[in-house]
């Protein structure tokens, strides 16, 4: 039995884009969540909280540069639609992230009389960010609809996966602090699921209603009963979380990684949900996996450099995250 490289490689390509895309939304996710909560912290809490994300945030922006490069060298058909259709919010992302990346730096430079200006400038830049990002996930829920409906569904999505990464945030600043700011944090979480929730629960339903055949994968039996798993267990783990918010922090500090872990498999599961709601198109109801693949052999040139930079990327992640576990400590420059 011969292995079919031409069927294979582009599933294995929309695997490992994917995952890249999965790992950002949580990795970034928090550290821009951060800078949106930086809307309500004091002067002295936004210096914990850039501590807690400075030696990581360069590292979790590699993933979305592996799945945008991905997407460019393995499905260019699909690269050119969707970047034509959401060219200005990917030029309005891009703006987003060069300005935190400029206002994280200089807010370290600049006198402290002008400190609050760069903190601004990190909000702004960090919400921004997110914002296009969410945008962007409801355009394409609804099949790249630019109309006036899908406009306003990308407007929602956008204003509930901000208010996810700031959940993320409060989650990782649990984590990585204690104190008033970690109480507070409690407090911005608390908050921040229930936008989360609501958003999750919006896409959810409208993803199903996009198209007859999203429909059908997820209305029709037996699958209704493999995929009910999904909802139901996205749906405890919010409950349980809200509930563990009334308990946290707890005495010496157990379970304080606890609220992001559970966060990331929430995001994992809707992840999930919605890869099987557009398999096997990368467009949706437009081109399939294959059919905006580059060529076999492109791809297993491609496929071989991954095979070293992934693991270079994922080895240089966890070293990071284990070299600078544990709380932040007080923030200094050299």
């Amino acid at each position: 039995m011969t292995f079919d490289w031409p069927t294979a490689l582009p599933l294995i390509f929309a695997g490992l884009m994917g995952l890249a895309i999965l790992i950002y939304v949580i990795l970034d996710g928090f550290d821009l969540g951060i800078g949106i909560l930086f809307a309500a912290a004091e002067d002295t809490e936004q210096d914990t909280m850039i501590a807690a994300i400075g030696p990581f945030w360069d590292a979790n922006e590699t993933w979305l540069v592996l799945a945008v490069g991905l997407l460019l060298v393995a499905f260019p058909l699909a690269h050119g639609v969707i970047l034509t259709a959401l060219y200005i919010p990917v030029f309005v992302l891009l703006v987003g992230l060069i300005l935190r990346g400029v206002a994280f730096d200089f807010r370290a430079k600049v006198p402290v009389g002008k400190k609050h200006r760069w903190n601004r400038i990190f909000f702004l830049g960090s919400l921004i960010a997110s914002l296009a990002q969410g945008y962007m996930l409801g355009v394409y829920v609804l099949g790249l609809d630019v109309g006036p409906g899908g406009m306003a569904f990308g407007v929602l999505v956008a204003f509930c996966l901000a208010a996810a990464y700031a959940a993320m945030g409060s989650a990782w600043v649990i984590y990585k602090t204690q104190g008033a700011l970690q109480k507070k944090a409690v407090l911005w979480l608390r908050t921040a699921l229930v936008l989360t929730a609501l958003g999750m629960a919006a896409v959810s339903l409208a993803t199903p209603f996009a198209s007859p055949r999203i429909f059908a994968k997820w209305f029709v039996w037996p699958e209704m009963l493999y995929l009910s798993p999904l909802p139901i267990v996205s749906a405890l783990l919010f409950a349980w979380l809200w509930r563990q918010t009334f308990h946290l922090p707890r005495p010496d500090d157990r379970h304080s990684l606890t609220p992001f872990l559970t966060l990331a498999a929430i995001f994992a599961l809707g992840f999930a949900g919605l890869a099987w709601s557009f398999y096997p198109y990368v467009v949706p109801d437009r081109l399939t996996i294959w059919q905006a693949a580059s060529a076999p052999e492109s791809l297993a040139i491609i496929l071989a450099g991954t095979v070293v930079v992934l693991p270079v990327i994922i080895f240089y992640s966890f070293y990071a995250y284990r070299v600078f576990g544990g709380k932040a400590t007080d923030l200094t420059y050299d």
